[in-house]
């Protein structure tokens, strides 16, 4: 038993030394932290109409993660809008650019009938969007946007 142990631990300590680090296998190596960054313009689609639902984009970004899936990975968004009864959120993908930027925009429907502003607690609202493997690699960054700001993660 300890000499299976032993085995191990040397095997993945040397694995470790290994050009494995830069590797796009190495779960380590995925995207980081999210962080505040300006709001982009939207990119001009070509051929296709822009979103237009009727819904809007929520006020703020508040949190962005990116967790690594078996079969690629899942963003998570968490909005602020300016009172509760926002619904039907959604994040909307749009065309990755040519530097490998993936633009979601965070977009939530207006409650029918006006709701009191509450705590902000009260009023946040999360997304998600699934992304496979096969889109993921050419995406070195993913961003998420708001009204009033958007939060980034890269590679």
């Amino acid at each position: 038993m300890r000499l299976s142990l032993t085995l191990a631990l040397i095997a993945a300590t040397s694995l470790s030394a290994c050009g494995f680090g830069q590797s796009r296998l190495n779960p380590l190596n995925w995207f980081g932290r999210s962080k505040e960054v300006p709001v982009a313009a939207a990119p001009e689609v070509v051929g296709k109409a822009a979103v237009d639902d009727g819904r809007q984009l929520v006020q703020s970004v508040l949190s962005m993660t990116v967790e690594p899936n078996p079969g690629g990975a899942i963003i998570t968004a968490t909005g602020l809008p300016p009172s509760q009864g926002w619904w039907k959120a959604e994040l909307v993908a749009l065309p990755v650019d040519d530097k490998g930027v993936l633009v979601l925009e965070f977009r939530v429907a207006q409650p029918p009938e006006p709701w009191p502003a509450g705590t902000q607690w009260s009023r946040e609202i999360t997304a998600g969007y699934s992304l496979s493997n096969i889109k993921l690699q050419n995406i070195s960054e993913i961003v998420v946007q708001g009204e009033t700001n958007a939060r980034a993660s890269r590679r």
